[in-house]
């Protein structure tokens, strides 16, 4: 028990090294469409949002996903806003064919304003509020933002473009692992607590299954099935401290699961087919079955699939699905099966006497069950013989199964040949027709 519980515990420290892992990139690249902040979708162009609305003074102008200036919040529209409205009509001329002209500035004075252009659309509006927010002029940020627009909009070489690319994802990524810093804290805290929890309800779960069900696959199976759920609870209160919802990811995946689902029916059928006959009990450990057309000793019953011993030695790994299909012989599901042995005596034979002197000999056997009694029956009229149907109960297991069948029939032969009671083989006449006489020398 040691031995495997310091086992299972190795297991349980690798699912949790790898589920942080994978929890904490999940949360600093999950998309959009599955967080629960209500955040502006941008076509093509990620925006800075990790702060809350009423929080958010500047956010990024981004060309290519690499942040050029910042930009403030307005009386009527929030920074977050107002930076996806420019970011998606930048994403909106990079993505035509044609060429990009140079950003031109249009002052307004009358109205203390200045419009950033390219292509005859406007990229923008710098108020006198951005002005102020930035200690300069009203035209001298628009020239200013408008030399740095056309620096990134210009077309830089491979080298430089990757590594601009490069640089924005990773400084992007980690805004978002400081900025949800204290969310992964709290998940690792609750996967680790869930891992805890986890291994004591399956111990218990364990121990009680082995005080209560006293068959080794149904403690298997308590024990899998409660540290399974612990842990479904704990995955479901980790993404929940990491901010994800859990009702949005499963409608995210939804399709995914449905194809991933066709994709692996044989296999969760032959899980579903293994918690089915795990429940039933067709069978045990050590039972001899015969399963389909395989025969022998059941020495795993797994979730997967269950492993047959057969008697020449051989182990048959058949699929649940396909043992939840077949039909089942149970040879020992009795701990008594009866055998039986046919005998054929002579016609001349007086068939009390003969059935007085099997039954006196197959009762003399120790490993014969005296309860049921053995029976002795007229089977067969046959050719040669008169055959009798000896019938007996032994130990179901086989080797007590075979070993009392032999037994028992050498003790019948011994028993008739010293009663003078002949067992004639078959005897044969052959007929000649129409042969021609031959005189035999």
């Amino acid at each position: 028990m040691k031995i495997a519980f310091a086992s299972f515990k190795c297991v349980s420290c690798r699912r949790l090294y790898w589920l942080v892992i994978v929890s904490s990139f999940f949360w600093v690249m999950v998309p959009t469409a599955i967080s629960q902040e209500d955040i502006v979708p941008v076509e093509s162009v990620p925006i800075e949002n990790n702060v809350p609305n009423d929080s958010v003074y500047f956010a990024d102008v981004l060309v290519r996903g690499q942040p050029i200036f910042q930009i403030g919040s307005l009386a009527e529209i929030d920074a977050r806003q107002r930076a996806a409205t420019v970011n998606r009509r930048i994403a909106s001329l990079l993505a035509q064919n044609q060429p990009l002209e140079q950003v031109s500035v249009n002052p307004d004075n009358p109205r203390k304003i200045a419009t950033l252009q390219v292509n005859n659309r406007v990229l923008m509006t710098v108020t006198e509020q951005d002005a102020q927010d930035f200690g300069l002029e009203v035209d001298s940020l628009a020239q200013k933002w408008a030399d740095q627009l056309n620096e990134a909009v210009d077309k830089p070489p491979l080298a430089i473009d990757v590594g601009q690319r490069l640089y924005g994802t990773v400084r992007q990524l980690i805004r978002n692992t400081i900025g949800n810093l204290p969310s992964i804290i709290g998940a690792i805290i609750v996967v680790g607590l869930t891992w805890g929890a986890a291994t004591i309800v399956r111990y218990v779960a364990f121990t009680w299954a082995q005080q209560t069900e006293g068959d080794s696959s149904s403690e298997i199976l308590i024990g899998r099935l409660s540290y399974g759920l612990v842990w479904v609870i704990g995955s479901v209160i980790a993404l929940g401290v990491l901010g994800i919802d859990f009702a949005a990811l499963l409608g995210a995946l939804g399709l995914t699961s449905v194809a991933i689902g066709f994709s692996l029916k044989d296999v969760l059928s032959n899980y579903i087919s293994g918690v089915i006959l795990l429940a039933a009990r067709p069978f045990r450990i050590n039972d001899q079955v015969v399963i389909d057309v395989y025969e022998g000793t059941i020495t795993q019953i797994q979730l997967r699939a269950t492993t047959l011993k057969t008697y020449d030695g051989r182990l048959v790994y058949i699929p649940n699905q396909e043992v939840f299909q077949a039909s089942i012989i149970n040879n020992t599901a009795s701990p008594r099966r009866r055998s039986s042995v046919i005998v054929g005596i002579d016609y001349d034979a007086d068939i009390k006497e003969a059935q007085q002197v099997i039954y006196q000999a197959v009762n003399s056997i120790e490993t014969v069950e005296k309860n049921p009694v053995p029976e002795i029956l007229v089977q067969e009229l046959a050719a040669s013989t008169v055959n009798l149907e000896v019938r007996f109960w032994v130990d179901s297991r086989r080797t007590g199964f075979l070993t009392t069948t032999s037994i028992v029939t050498e003790a019948i032969k011994k028993a008739l040949e010293q009663a003078n009671i002949e067992m004639p083989t078959d005897i044969y006449t052959l007929v000649f027709r129409n042969s021609p006489n031959q005189r035999l020398i």
